[in-house]
């Protein structure tokens, strides 16, 4: 399909030849000579964004006015919150978010159907690609047949779901899927899919170059602003009106410039380099900016490491961690096969839009910071956070506080010592780790003990630097007669099969294999929560000893109760440290200093004595990571194997849902629509679901791994003769909006402050007693009682599942009221017809004094207006009464308008409605 530029932009137009070809573009310099005003100042991220107004200019949705406020934002000193209406060139999604996306879409078919409009309008306008990634499950570890026994397995769980998104390939246009054990989508939209400059027809026949930009239904599509492709995650509600030609509504962002200089030193990796970054930016605040990096330091960082930082900008909050287009952008795009007129365009085009890096590039940026990556240190980051960045030789010492906050105990100064002295030794006087034996085997289990190590993600799979790195250390390990320790799960699942080509070449796969890091499947895995089952026995030692099990791997995400139920705390580290520590066995040892492990003689083996040089590493990705490997593999990208070819689907304009599949169910958001929006309305009366405490992430709104029968979620499809092993995962479920109400705020780690110190989805049902939150939200929706959520700081952090929204509109409530959101969530809940609301003055959930026995009224949303203050009044279960005032969330005009319909797909569903 030709991409559609504005009506009114032909006065910024102009052409350019590049190897021989013509092609048009719209001028940024061109702009400037219309006296639109001077934009030789703007970060080139933001350049990105302008080029997009040029291109959409219409005197509509896009007009000169908003051309010229970017202008207007670099003299007032990088800000000018001005909304704007912007068009990304693509879609990018998995198959968690991809289909609850897919089923949306069928079910807007549906809808459209319904309201006396063309099934064939709802259609994606942008390209859309699916890669299926998130599916994958480690159940089997450790051997030659891991690989093949877990593919196997993802198919008979998934079988419904693939069945349903092969329907999707076919019955809708500009949709592409790139089939199971392919790879991460992330990675394969950076060796692959991407451009950075893309060309295409316009529709009038020409060909128009422009800007590599997306948006993706998972927080880490900003791994691909790496190759200075500007994209980032929202939720599949945004993505599937970005599909069907909706602007993504947004305020002119504010940008952070970060400025790298010097070089990393030896003994240091891009892991440790991003989980710095991501302490600094946490504690600079970019919620909802976008970062960019610049400075000479750039030279010495290669492309695979600025996309493990571009990768975890989630992490740090921001909307995108952008780095502009320079030599070593060309460089990458050559390694991964990228052809040689693309090339030449990216270079053209970049050099004349003045989006190229030069040397001494300085923008207007709203704040700065610099980072000497000389004075990068090894690190960790956990347990729980990704910005609780630790220094390795720090990271033994602070586990003995993890335990003693777990614990509820506060360490000696005398057993904080001893400890020091003798990590390993039995417990001690005042220490308060406990042990475990494990039935059967010839080991002892205590807090600390790594259960996990799992090389995982993209955000370092796809950085051959740290996944050689890794290689080495077992080979190194494996010289010396070394193994993982007999508890711990180890699995490697690489982002893309180009990993096991260059593995494999380098001899490095054979030493991973030796210790247990065989090749698990090609996907997200640990990362997502797709960990799979611990061994029995040592389950059942974790869980009937209350014991702080940890796991180590490799990936962006560490919040609680993600990685595995029997695991409560989590640490991110680079792929070689993944690999010591599954030779240590326990986070205990410092292993900066002491003995990761023993020979076989007895001797004692340092990391030092493991770890190779940059030397080393450099050698083997310069002989082994090459342009002939990336072509090889990506040649039949979207055939996929016999397994995926032999999915049988129907082919048909709108879906046959089938009433018995506990997967895919036609969700209730479009039934019974009526062709006309309504009014928002004032909430009265509303009762507290839930009150939370701070970083309450969309994994403890909607978990994405696995449940127990004992849950509303398991007892759903125990009801429907579904077997505890066919549970799969939330994750997996998202294509059923019954399975997935009943896992909203069902997250085992999840504290609602109403109740004593009860961990898990519990509230108060209306008769004040405790009950499951699903089972209580039931109850007041059967009374038509209204229902609010109070919360703390960055409600709403990490993934960007639209299903943290969907299941907290599905379970009635109408407003969340925080101190603060993070970007993506806020946009959700507006998406699905849910009010945030921030606190004001010195006013918390804390200062409120709240339990949940009261009732909460807020007024003004009949006429409210962007950022307005609403008085909010609270009647305590005394019957006094208190009103403070909350500032409405809805951030802009379409905004309100989304809201009005009840929500964004609602509002394009009865618009595409009406078009002629």
């Amino acid at each position: 399909m030709p991409i559609t530029v504005g009506q009114d932009s032909n006065k910024t137009r102009k052409t350019m030849t590049v190897g021989g070809n013509s092609v048009s573009y719209y001028s940024i310099a061109a702009a400037e000579k219309a006296g639109l005003g001077d934009f030789s100042k703007l970060p080139i991220a933001l350049k990105v964004v302008l080029e997009n107004m040029l291109r959409f200019e219409d005197g509509n949705t896009v007009t000169t006015d908003d051309i010229k406020a970017f202008s207007e934002w670099a003299t007032a000193g990088g800000k000018n919150p001005r909304e704007i209406a912007y068009r990304p060139a693509r879609v990018l999604m998995q198959d968690f978010t991809g289909v609850p996306a897919v089923v949306d879409l069928a079910a807007m078919r549906d809808g459209i159907k319904a309201l006396g409009g063309d099934p064939q309008k709802i259609n994606p306008l942008n390209p859309v690609d699916l890669v299926i990634d998130h599916s994958v499950m480690i159940d089997e570890f450790g051997n030659p047949r891991a690989f093949q026994m877990n593919v196997d397995r993802e198919y008979e769980r998934n079988i419904e779901r693939y069945t349903f998104l092969k329907w999707g390939q076919s019955a809708f246009n500009n949709f592409r899927v790139v089939p199971p054990g392919t790879g991460i989508c992330h990675q394969v939209n950076l060796e692959y899919l991407a451009k950075t400059v893309w060309s295409d027809k316009d529709q009038n026949g020409e060909m128009v170059a422009y800007p590599d930009t997306l948006v993706g239904t998972d927080s880490h599509t900003t791994m691909v602003n790496g190759a200075a492709v500007l994209g980032w995650g929202v939720g599949g509600i945004e993505a599937e009106a970005a599909m069907l030609g909706q602007p993504i509504s947004m305020l002119i962002p504010e940008v952070v410039g970060f400025k790298l200089t010097g070089a990393m030193v030896e003994g240091t990796t891009a892991t440790d380099l991003v989980l710095k970054v991501v302490e600094l930016l946490r504690k600079k605040g970019v919620v909802g900016k976008f970062v960019e990096f610049y400075g000479d330091g750039l030279d010495n960082v290669p492309l695979a490491d600025r996309a493990t930082i571009g990768n975890m900008a989630p992490e740090y909050g921001a909307t995108c961690g952008f780095f502009p287009i320079d030599a070593e952008t060309l460089r990458y795009l050559d390694t991964t096969g990228r052809d040689k007129e693309t090339i030449a365009l990216v270079e053209a085009y970049a050099k004349e839009q003045g989006m190229w890096r030069e040397p001494g590039y300085e923008p207007v940026y709203t704040d700065t910071l610099e980072l000497d990556m000389s004075t990068v240190v090894p690190a960790i980051s956990g347990p729980k956070r990704p910005q609780d960045h630790t220094p390795l030789d720090l990271a033994a010492a602070r586990f003995m506080e993890v335990v003693g906050e777990y614990r509820g105990e506060d360490i000696s100064q005398e057993a904080r010592d001893m400890m020091a002295e003798a990590p390993a030794a039995d417990p001690i006087v005042g220490d308060p780790r406990k042990t475990a034996k494990v039935e059967g085997a010839d080991y002892t289990l205590r807090d600390g003990s790594v259960v996990i190590a799992s090389i995982t993600s993209c955000t370092n799979t796809s950085n051959p630097y740290v996944m050689i790195g890794a290689g080495l250390v077992a080979r190194k390990a494996r010289a010396l007669g070394l193994d993982r320790k007999p508890w711990v799960k180890t699995s490697l699942a690489p982002g893309s099969q180009v990993v096991s080509a260059y593995l494999e070449a380098a001899g490095l796969q054979e030493d991973l294999d030796a210790i247990g890091f065989n090749l698990v499947g090609y996907g997200c895995t640990t990362c997502i929560g797709n960990s799979g089952p611990l061994e029995e026995p040592i389950s059942k030692a974790i869980n009937d000893n209350d014991l702080i099990a940890t796991s180590v791997l490799s990936g962006n995400r560490n919040f609680e109760g993600r990685i595995s139920p029997d695991v409560r705390a989590n640490y991110l580290a680079s792929p070689p440290l993944v690999v010591a520590y599954a030779l240590a066995g326990d986070m205990n040892i410092d292993i900066s200093r002491e003995p990761l492990a023993h020979t076989p003689d007895g001797e004692p083996v340092y990391l030092k004595d493991l770890w190779p040089t940059q030397k080393e590493i450099a050698e083997l990705v310069e002989k082994t990571v090459t342009r002939a490997s990336f072509q090889e593999k990506y040649a039949d990208v979207f055939k996929g194997d016999d397994k995926w070819q032999s999915v049988e689907t129907t082919d048909s304009e709108t879906y046959d849902w089938p009433a018995t599949s506990t997967y895919v169910q036609n969700p209730p958001y479009f039934q019974d629509m009526g062709a006309e929006k309504g009014e928002i309305t004032n909430i009265e009366g509303a009762r507290i679901l839930a009150i939370l405490g701070d970083m309450v992430t969309t994994d403890h709104i909607s978990p994405a791994g696995s449940f127990k029968e004992t849950t509303p979620a398991g007892q759903y499809l125990v009801d429907r003769q579904v077997p505890v092993r066919e549970f799969n995962s939330y994750g997996s479920r998202r294509g059923n909006h019954e399975v997935m109400m009943r896992g909203t705020f069902a997250n085992i780690r999840i504290k609602n402050e109403m109740l004593d110190g009860v961990e898990g989805g519990y509230t108060k049902g209306p008769d004040g007693n405790q009950m499951p939150i699903f089972d209580a939200a039931m109850a007041y929706q059967e009374q038509g009682t209204p229902l609010v959520i109070f919360a703390g700081e960055q409600y709403g952090a990490g993934s960007s599942r639209d299903w943290a929204a969907k299941g907290t509109n599905l379970l009635g409530v109408k407003a969340v009221i925080a101190e603060n959101f993070e970007r993506i969530h806020r946009s959700n809940l507006v998406g699905m017809g849910v009010i945030p609301f921030e606190f004001t003055g010195d006013d918390t959930r804390s200062s409120l004094g709240l339990t949940g026995d009261e009732t909460v009224s807020i007024e003004g949303l009949d006429t409210v207006k962007p950022g307005a203050l609403c008085p909010c009044k609270i009647t305590y279960a005394d019957g006094t009464e208190k009103t403070i005032e909350i500032k409405c969330r809805i951030d802009t005009a379409i905004e309100v308008e989304y809201v009005e319909h009840g929500g964004v797909l609602h509002y394009v569903l009865r618009n595409l409605a009406k078009a002629a």
